[in-house]
């Protein structure tokens, strides 16, 4: 007898022995030259966005926030991944032939499953890249004592993916992470700059270097966290780097352009930037004057 089976709409199969059949990925995903798609579960993929488009403003852009099912930094790892999921083949159904994740906690817990198992049944040639490995990268370089903080939601520090891609790369560096849940909550109701988030804060940076006092480099592991900077900055000890990511990840966007050219040929330049929200698109154009300091006009979708 035969089976028949349906994926989320994705693909089908036919199981037979030894038998599979499965959709061409031409009727799955357009082929054509598409925009740079950027994903998050809310607005902090925002201050990457803005980063990649100052850098590179002549691109197409499609960004996407998943705000109605935000945040996902307390969610567990198939729950981020299937909501991940979803939104990086929205993405390649509006044509993006390259998504970046803008989250950290999407780049910690789906980042490698849909590389692994997802693209290449959706489509070999297309590309997902994340965050955390361009911060990587660089900390090397700019710690001196070689002892790393990083700050970010439970979802990102409980993954320890910093501190495993640390490890592979550099294995000599130290690194204390430490989870700031309330972090976000202040920024997305634009009590960032409230003295009431100075508790939090301090909290959080003076519990970081009792653990390990040494630490000379504090990587900023949430896209939210660029809104806190002044506020960290006053807690931070002098001597201590503050390391944001939305420019490393930009130029890392464009150093990886620069060496693949057959992925920059599949992408549109027209100048263009779409976004769109899983919630309210005025919600979310209000909170996006907050992280970009412009208004943008949006469209709201479902997942």
């Amino acid at each position: 007898n035969f089976f028949y089976r349906i994926k989320e709409g994705v693909f089908s199969e036919r199981i037979a022995p030894f038998v599979l059949y499965k959709r061409k990925v031409s009727d799955m995903f357009p082929q054509t030259p598409g925009p740079i798609g950027l994903f998050d579960s809310g607005y902090g993929g925002l201050t990457i966005f803005d980063k990649i488009h100052q850098l590179m403003p002549g691109y197409d852009y499609v960004y996407l926030g998943d705000n109605a099912r935000s945040p996902y930094g307390t969610r567990s790892f198939e729950v981020v991944y299937q909501f991940t999921r979803q939104a990086v083949s929205r993405l390649f159904e509006s044509g993006c032939q390259l998504v970046i994740l803008a989250c950290n906690t999407a780049s910690a817990k789906a980042l490698r499953t849909i590389q692994q198992k997802d693209l290449p049944v959706w489509d070999p040639g297309r590309r997902v890249l994340g965050v955390i490995r361009p911060t990587v990268e660089l900390v090397d370089t700019i710690s001196r004592t070689k002892h790393i903080g990083i700050v970010g939601t439970s979802g990102t520090i409980t993954s320890n993916s910093y501190t495993i891609e640390i490890g592979r790369m550099y294995p000599h560096i130290q690194v204390t992470g430490e989870a700031c849940p309330m972090w976000v909550p202040l920024v997305e109701n634009n009590e960032f700059n409230s003295p009431g988030a100075d508790y939090f804060v301090k909290k959080h940076i003076d519990h970081l270097l009792s653990v390990d006092p040494q630490i000379d480099t504090l990587v900023l592991g949430c896209t939210h966290y660029p809104l806190l900077t002044d506020k960290i900055r006053a807690f931070l000890p002098s001597g201590i780097t503050l390391f944001s990511q939305g420019e490393h990840v930009a130029e890392s966007l464009r150093d990886y352009l620069r060496r693949h050219p057959e992925m920059d040929r599949k992408l549109t330049k027209g100048g263009s930037c779409r976004f769109l929200t899983t919630e309210s698109a005025e919600k979310f154009s209000e909170a996006a004057s907050i992280f970009m300091n412009t208004p943008v006009s949006v469209s709201q979708i479902e997942l």
